[in-house]
């Protein structure tokens, strides 16, 4: 009885008969254009709700969410999740991680996501993600879960150490070793074909791939009930610390002068902008080893204004940093002040996030209870 509660929104009233699936991914379609192209693909990403967004959160995944919304076919699906569970793997103020996960949902409508062409939701208003993840954790192997990485790099900066040899196992907690196979459960849930990722989750993407083909061997092996899911290669601009361009752009970072956020207004953006580490070096040229700083910021500027850096770099022929750096300060400027305005009027509207909110945690789970019900059927849970 002690797990009732956790498993009983997904399970309950969920006859256990053998069926067969109506929906249209019946089969392994990903890797296969043909059928992915007839049938449609079901796409799903998700963002932790960890503090306001960045300039690289921004321009690294959630413009990429906008355009695959706006080119996507008509036959795709598309889930965009504010992945909370995945939050409380580092420790989290309640009260704060609380308003996180609506200003997150109000961040991803201020951005351009449609609710009504996109799923958006909650992963935590939906349990299905985690009964399935205990599911799966019972044929994952543990020695997989060890060559995941991830949990040295997060660690490291959630704890502001230098680097990822600063700290080891004792400060791992399970949820932090576990959690990939979460987010294969976030994605498999949902059967989807495609994920956008960032190149450091590509690992965790290849280990989901992994738990779906041996989940298919053992208890499926005719249909391959879960798509082997595909990595989607979006345009992605890999944004730098402004005080640190060795490093990521971060929410994390102690230094709130090393990120644009989203709310930061004209004035903070100059400031910051103006505030980034550059060199000594005379003239502006595109050399991310031996100048990581002006090459960040020429990035930055290539991003914000759809460029190739190679052009962006070529205005600069005579001209000094701190020319680059007003220009970066403008195009920042531009493509943030409209999502900037938008959250900041959308943040006031308690009701219609609570209602799109409701609405995407309903229509996921029209399909997590699907996928679930089969799932506990193929393996004996009825």
């Amino acid at each position: 009885m002690l797990f009732s509660s956790t498993l009983s929104e997904c399970a309950t009233g969920l006859r256990c008969t053998r069926w067969l699936t109506t929906r249209r991914h019946t089969s392994n379609t990903a890797g296969r254009p043909n059928e992915t192209k007839r049938h449609g693909r079901v796409i799903l990403s998700g963002i932790q709700p960890t503090g306001v967004p960045h300039l690289g959160n921004y321009l690294g995944a959630l413009s990429n969410w906008v355009k695959l919304q706006k080119t996507a076919d008509a036959q795709d699906t598309l889930f965009f999740t504010i992945v909370g569970w995945h939050a409380l793997t580092l420790p989290q103020n309640p009260k704060e991680l609380s308003a996180s996960r609506m200003d997150m949902l109000a961040t991803l409508l201020a951005i351009g996501i449609d609710p009504k062409r996109s799923v958006v939701f909650h992963q935590d208003d939906n349990q299905c993600h985690t009964e399935l993840a205990w599911i799966l954790s019972c044929i994952t192997p543990v020695g997989k879960l060890r060559r995941m990485t991830t949990w040295k790099s997060r660690l490291a900066t959630s704890r502001n150490a230098n680097d990822e040899s600063e700290v080891d196992e004792s400060m791992l907690n399970a949820g932090l070793f576990t959690y990939p196979i979460l987010q294969a459960a976030d994605i498999l849930i949902y059967r989807a074909t495609h994920v956008p990722v960032g190149e450091d989750q590509t690992q965790h993407l290849e280990l989901t791939r992994d738990i779906a083909d041996s989940f298919n061997r053992t208890f499926d092996p005719k249909k391959r009930f879960f798509p082997l899911p595909s990595q989607l290669n979006t345009p992605s601009q890999r944004v730098l610390s402004l005080k640190d361009p060795s490093s990521k752009m971060s929410k994390s970072s102690p230094d709130i002068s090393s990120r644009i956020l989203l709310t930061d207004t004209y004035s903070q953006v100059k400031a910051k902008i103006r505030g980034a580490v550059t060199d000594s070096i005379q003239g502006i040229t595109y050399d991310p080893s031996a100048r990581p700083g002006a090459s960040n910021l020429l990035s930055i500027l290539a991003a914000c204004t759809n460029e190739d850096v190679k052009d962006v770099v070529k205005r600069y022929e005579g001209k000094g940093h701190g020319d680059l750096k007003k220009d970066v300060a403008d195009a920042v400027e531009e493509v943030l002040k409209g999502p900037r305005a938008e959250l900041e009027r959308i943040k006031g509207e308690r009701e219609y996030l609570e209602s799109v909110a409701k609405d995407g945690a309903m229509r996921a789970k029209e399909t997590s209870k699907e996928t679930l019900k089969q799932v506990r059927s193929m393996i004996g849970l009825c």
